[in-house]
């Protein structure tokens, strides 16, 4: 698979939110929600304002854009940005999947989208890597963006049979083509995950990386991949990531690590020699250290923790370093 499909498919995104929303006047909602979640929504009419934790300006979206909230931060979204806000879980109903939730009458702005859960055991790791804040023109002849958008409206108006399976199906479609189109947007000077998998020399070196995590990859192997020299690759590459090349592998190699010792039947010994380790011992002392506990534990904490309350530790596991994948 190629990055972006190997960042989703660690993640497991499950919409279980896919919902309009349609509000008039003056109005604000704290989205206090969002840790170990992800966030898919167009504005199908009028504009909105969306202000991100940490941030200083709050940002308009319009009519035609798309956005995505991936990063697990809190997020005021309103009609202006000096509205006070209220509390989301004041007004927003959490079981009303394929309804649309009215505020103030309605009329001024509509939004359609969805709420995703992910994987609780990487979203600290993954999600923190992403800006809190991505969005997305649906105009300019975005049609597979656009009609993924249109096809969800349809399913939630006409409520057909099928059409909550229908709608989160293509959920699930809008949000990663939402990505992939602002991956391709990423301009040169662009930093980030998402900004380096756009770079002409940094991303086909991540690719190369995801497609054979076990190689013994170099940083001058990396860079006779991508022909640039030891020197300027290694300097593009921690400007882009925020991270060293090997770093990086070493990150991505615990992550799949992770996933192959809760989901198979595979011994530390046979992960370890997948991914390039001469022994477990030393396999098990960089996946102490990049995972915070060592396989055998991390094995037991997972079997332990219901699938339910993987996302209460989100919040906890922030406080880590800044992961770089």
């Amino acid at each position: 698979m190629d990055p972006l499909s190997d960042l989703l498919s660690l993640l497991k995104p499950q919409s279980y939110i896919t919902a309009g929303f349609d509000a008039g006047g003056s109005w604000a909602l704290a989205l206090d929600d969002l840790a170990g979640r992800i966030k898919c929504y167009a504005v199908i009419r009028g504009t909105c304002w969306l202000k991100a934790e940490g941030t200083v300006t709050s940002v308009r979206l319009d009519e035609g854009e798309c956005f995505v909230l991936p990063s697990g931060r809190d997020v005021i979204i309103s009609s202006g940005p000096d509205v006070a806000p209220r509390p989301a879980s004041e007004v927003l109903d959490p079981g009303s999947s394929g309804n649309t939730i009215t505020v103030n009458g309605g009329g001024d702005c509509y939004l359609v989208g969805s709420r995703f859960e992910v994987n609780g055991r990487h979203a600290a790791l993954l999600l923190r890597s992403l800006p809190p804040l991505i969005r997305v023109k649906t105009t300019d002849g975005r049609a597979r963006l656009r009609g993924s958008i249109e096809m969800m409206m349809e399913e939630m108006r006409e409520a057909r049979a099928g059409s909550s399976l229908m709608a989160q199906q293509l959920s699930h479609m809008m949000l990663v083509q939402a990505l992939r189109l602002h991956v391709e947007d990423q301009g040169q000077d662009t930093t980030g995950w998402l900004a380096a998998l756009a770079d002409p020399h940094v991303g086909p070196a991540i690719r190369a990386m995801h497609a054979d995590a076990g190689r013994a990859w170099t940083v001058e192997a990396l860079a006779r991949q991508v022909g640039l020299s030891r020197t300027v690759f290694a300097q593009r590459f921690r400007l882009k990531v925020g991270t060293t090349p090997i770093a990086y592998l070493t990150r991505w190699r615990m992550m799949l690590a992770g996933e192959r010792l809760v989901g198979t039947g595979d011994s530390i010994a046979e992960i370890a020699a997948s991914l390039g380790y001469a022994s477990e011992f030393a396999f098990s002392a960089a996946f102490k250290r990049e995972m915070g506990r060592p396989p055998r534990r991390y094995l037991r904490e997972a079997e332990r923790e219901p699938e339910t309350d993987r996302n209460h530790s989100f919040r906890a596991s922030t406080g880590a370093p800044t992961p770089s994948a």
